[in-house]
């Protein structure tokens, strides 16, 4: 398969079976963060809550785009990884799906919400800078700028959760009449049928935009995978067409050749090299092609790095000379910018089979072990009972600030955005005092240790990989 030898093909398949591990995994591991409320207020039994959360998962992985996916695979570029020996390739996957699944399971098991994104992106960071200890490594394999904006986002995501939250409970209680929505969920009894509406519809948000983005960052996985394994196959979209790829290279070019070097400084004009220099490699692969699959099977790796240095390059300087209309003017920043977004869309996509393989492996996981971290959020962030109020203040936060990260292209924390809202609407009611510290200690615990601990468990599992299969 792929031109692989059978020991290859073998240790492919079982990395794929362990990305649908992993998303299996987050799916019963995060299934409370949608389901708890809607359980916990008797607003659908436990059975119906966790199929129909599984299914809004799958919906969102599979019509959610693929932008966190990317944002992923670009946290750690496979092409600086990737070398002759394919088996290093599957050591760098592998040790980051192991220390993934490991944190995810021990936390479960002791019934600690913990994030998934924390998880994944600190194996991804522990494999990046274990690769730089490597002899004859290139140096840097960490995409810093994306990983200054995940951090941010991680780091934000739950304390914006946890003030707006806490604003929004105080803001509807000034504006709600019906005081039924503030007090106790009965014991046994279904709310009144327009708040059991608003707790469904809520837990449809919360698990589309889990799916939309959680399920986003097994995509990514799995692209890495391919990447790094069978690039020949996987570097590039092979239904796109070398001729657009061609059109567009060709009209970045005009716009760099109208640019007076007089006017740039040495890195400016180094930048302007690299480009040169990478354009005129693809029109050496691209030369009388129609068709990708015309051009060499070890070509298309090649024209990956080629596309995405240039666009690299081409974003460092637009953002040297921002705010300079003596080098270039509007439109012709306007014009780079889209010819840049067109020519990656031949290295960011996402094979159908790969979405609907991790569509099905988040939507089935959702439907298992909900329990342990259900109580959590349920009971044991607040000293008093959660609200209907409580509850869907929370998920409508989570659904909203998770949204807007998909649509940035950002990996956020499901369940730390979650916890953090419930945490923020128990101190609207009641004050700091209503929270549980045991339990807020736990989860912030968790919270600080899970990318150290992932660093230096994934580095030291693919350093290890590395020396064996070596």
């Amino acid at each position: 398969m792929f031109d692989l030898s059978t020991g290859l093909t073998i240790l492919l398949v079982l990395s794929l079976l362990a990305a649908c591990a992993f998303e299996f995994i987050n799916g019963f591991h995060d299934t409370a963060n949608a389901v708890a409320t809607v359980i916990y207020t008797h607003s659908l039994k436990p059975r119906i809550a966790v199929m129909w959360s599984g299914t809004w998962n799958f919906i969102g992985v599979y019509f959610g785009g693929i932008a966190v996916a990317m944002g992923i695979v670009n946290l750690l570029p496979v092409e600086a990884l990737v070398d002759a020996n394919m088996s290093h390739g599957i050591a760098m996957i592998m040790s980051l799906i192991f220390t993934a699944i490991i944190w995810n399971l021990g936390t479960w098991y002791l019934g600690i919400p913990v994030s998934s994104s924390h998880t994944l992106i600190g194996s991804i960071f522990g494999v990046g800078l274990a690769f730089m200890f490597l002899p004859g490594s290139s140096g840097v394999a960490l995409n810093w700028h994306k990983v200054e904006d995940v951090g941010l986002s991680l780091l934000i995501s739950p304390v914006f959760g946890f003030f707006v939250a806490m604003f929004f409970m105080r803001v509807l209680k000034l504006i709600i009449k019906n005081k039924q929505i503030f007090k106790k969920p009965p014991s046994t009894k279904a709310p009144p049928f327009w708040i059991r509406s608003v707790m469904v519809l809520t837990c449809t948000a919360v698990s589309f935009s889990h799916g939309s983005n959680d399920g986003q960052k097994g995509v990514g996985l799995v692209r890495m995978i391919l990447i790094g394994v069978v690039p020949g196959y996987f570097a590039l979209d092979a239904t796109k067409s070398p001729a657009k790829l061609k059109s567009n290279i060709t009209q970045i070019e005009n716009v760099f050749y109208n640019v007076d070097s007089s006017k740039l400084d040495h890195n400016q004009i180094l930048y302007l090299s690299t480009i040169d220099s990478k354009i005129d490699s693809l029109k050496i692969i691209l030369n009388n092609t129609e068709s990708y699959n015309q051009i060499p099977k070890k070509n298309h790796f090649e024209i990956r790095k080629d596309i995405i240095l240039i666009s690299k390059t081409t974003d460092k300087f637009l953002s040297s000379i921002s705010g300079n209309a003596n080098i270039l003017s509007d439109n012709q920043v306007k014009s780079l910018k889209q010819n840049i977004s067109s020519i990656k869309a031949n290295t960011e996509f996402a094979p159908w089979w790969v979405i609907l393989m991790i569509s099905l492996s988040l939507g089935v996981g959702t439907m298992i072990g909900w329990k342990r971290i259900v109580m959590t959020i349920g009971e044991k962030i607040g000293k008093t009972p959660m609200t209907y109020a409580q509850g869907a203040t929370s998920q409508i936060i989570a659904a909203g600030t998770i949204s807007a990260s998909s649509l940035l292209g950002l990996p956020v924390s499901t369940t730390h955005v979650l916890s953090s809202g419930v945490a923020g609407c128990m101190v609207a009611e009641d004050g700091i005092k209503n929270l549980q510290k045991k339990t807020i200690k736990n989860i912030g615990l968790a919270w600080v240790v899970t990318l150290p601990v992932t660093i230096i468990l994934s580095g030291s599992i693919f350093l290890l990989l590395r020396w064996f299969i070596s």
